[in-house]
């Protein structure tokens, strides 16, 4: 037998940036496009995992000097905001509802008014794998109907479900639905039936011997794991390269319009360093790149930027920044050499 392995070659310049720290170097990646997408993969995962659950795994303890068997369950899956986004069958950011937690948000109306604003800033009803998965089964039921494609759509922006995992097969019918709806424009009742009955033997075809709900992502249905509540944020986009850096952002746009840049410099140059959990804050460097610092620079400025600007800016300033030291000092209670922490 001879196979065909498709590949995607990638090349790129690793740290060519000025503003980094590293020197230059190529790398060349290849892809394997006959791998599955991830959460296919992830469901393989959950199948080993719940065979092992179902069976057991029997080893050797070389403590007790005995033949033992171990139970495996997951406890969370970790991973940056967007993958963890997909994994609980979620559209991500640009939705009305943009927790995959928590059904936090509203429409862009809501959210501008004065109440929609503060409740932003509330928790949400918690999301939960059944409610997702329901959402995931109207959406489909939609798209069994004449002439629900845009409604689909508004859905998923409204409502912040989007299951990655039959994602291409509610695509298919909703495809194959708009063709059919050109077709059958101005039909009587009876040629909607027969339409309807068109999508859903396409349906049926595509899942190939499965049902909708075995189909959809696995992590859905997983007993004693709540997908929304078991993806623990990730704090390095989420609080240093998020929060952080773009009130960092703001902050200098301030200081540059105030003509106060070389007198912070000085500031942040003559400040003790001796007590701070870094190694070192180069005060020319973090001025001169300021627009491509990154995690570690963050984590150091916010443990003594009240102290820098006392008098240089507005006090609500200074009090955004206490705010935001208060923040780390949540998320960072404790580091474990270069395992990254999350904030749960």
């Amino acid at each position: 037998m001879v196979y065909l392995v498709p590949l995607i070659i990638f090349m790129d310049n690793v740290s060519g940036n000025i503003s980094k720290q590293w020197n230059k170097h190529h790398v060349i990646y290849m892809l394997n496009m006959n791998l599955p997408p991830p959460m296919e993969m992830m469901s393989a995962m959950q199948e080993s995992i719940s065979k092992a659950v179902e069976s057991g795994v029997f080893t050797w303890d070389c403590k007790h000097k005995e033949e033992v068997m171990l139970e495996l369950y997951g406890l969370f899956l970790g991973g940056n905001n967007p993958m963890q986004a997909e994994e609980c069958s979620h559209a991500g950011l640009h939705c009305n509802y943009f927790c995959r937690t928590c059904e936090v948000g509203g429409t862009k109306e809501y959210k501008e008014s004065d109440e929609g604003y503060k409740s932003i800033f509330v928790p949400g009803k918690l999301c939960t794998p059944a409610g997702t998965a329901e959402e995931i089964c109207t959406q489909f039921s939609s798209a069994l109907l004449l002439g629900m494609s845009e409604k689909i759509k508004k859905s998923v922006a409204s409502s912040g479900v989007n299951d990655t995992t039959t994602g291409y097969i509610l695509e298919t019918v909703v495809e194959l639905g708009k063709k059919l709806c050109k077709w059958g424009a101005g039909v009587q009742a009876k040629s909607e039936t027969k339409v309807k009955a068109i999508l859903e033997k396409q349906l049926e075809d595509l899942l190939q011997g499965s049902t909708l709900e075995d189909a959809i992502n696995l992590l859905l249905g997983v007993e004693g794991f709540n997908v929304h509540q078991d993806t623990p944020t990730e704090i390095l986009h989420t609080v240093l390269l998020g929060a952080i850096k773009y009130f960092w952002g703001q902050f200098m746009y301030l200081l540059e319009k105030a003509k106060l840049l070389d007198i912070f410099q000085m500031c942040l140059n003559s400040i003790e360093k001796a007590g701070l959990n870094a190694p070192c804050l180069n005060a020319e460097y973090i001025c001169h790149y300021k627009s491509g610092l990154i995690g570690k620079h963050f984590k150091s400025l916010v443990q003594v930027m009240p102290f820098l600007i006392q008098d240089l800016l507005l006090r609500t300033v200074l009090d955004g920044w206490t705010c935001i030291g208060e923040l780390v000092v949540y998320v960072w209670h404790t580091e474990i050499d270069d395992i990254e922490i999350y904030l749960v």
